[in-house]
């Protein structure tokens, strides 16, 4: 019964860690859209949630990781899967089926990331710590873009005259922050049609590749 107990205890305290991780995160964000990168503040944050400047610095190094770990949990999507795993689970024999995939997840990422790179884009030339990690950011999307781009070129999808590294190019462009800004944003389009203009894009450019 003890180890019983002590089992209960601790998936109670992990469950409560989470929660208060959750709650940083969320108000992280909540900041960050509202005032920008200069005023998220780890003491400021913690007040938000409730807690102790100590607990958010236990969890996160400072602003930059904080920061970095908004972006992250943005890009798990909706849902208890997270997107990265979604995609990755879509079949890469069927082109269509990919490409509209990949299209309903960049129109279902898209407003809860778009807006945290872009100001943190906008704003990278006032600050080092912010341009360093904008730039880490930047690569850790040509990384994912890239995989992707491998995976269309194992399943035999990249005509010879397009190179994977032209592939990531095309892709980037496609689920690029700017693009969702100039069409959502200001252009007003609904996101169905957005995951449309994304993934017949995406066909569109390995088509022509091919003539």
């Amino acid at each position: 019964m003890t180890d019983v107990k002590r089992q209960y205890d601790g998936e109670a305290r992990r469950a409560r860690a989470e929660q208060v991780r959750v709650r940083i995160l969320e108000h992280a964000r909540q900041i960050l859209l509202r005032d920008g990168y200069a005023g998220l503040t780890i003491p400021g944050v913690a007040r938000a949630c409730g807690v102790s400047a100590e607990s958010v610095y236990k969890r996160f190094a400072g602003r930059a990781a904080l920061t970095r770990a908004v972006v992250e949990s943005a890009l798990r999507g909706l849902g208890p899967v997270a997107a990265e795993s979604r995609s990755d689970a879509l079949p890469a024999e069927d082109l269509p089926t990919l490409l509209d995939g990949w299209g309903r997840l960049t129109a279902e990422l898209s407003p809860r990331v778009a807006p945290i790179l872009l100001l943190l884009d906008d704003a990278a030339g006032q600050d080092t710590e912010l341009a360093e990690l904008s730039r880490g950011l930047a690569e850790d999307r040509r990384v994912r873009m890239r995989e992707n781009a491998l995976r269309l070129a194992g399943a035999g999808h990249l005509p010879a005259t397009l190179s994977v590294e032209r592939a990531t190019d095309i892709l980037l462009t496609y689920s690029s922050p700017r693009l969702y800004e100039l069409l959502v944003v200001q252009g007003g389009w609904d996101l169905g049609e957005y995951a449309r203009f994304v993934s017949v894009g995406i066909a569109a450019h390995l088509s022509s590749a091919r003539q």
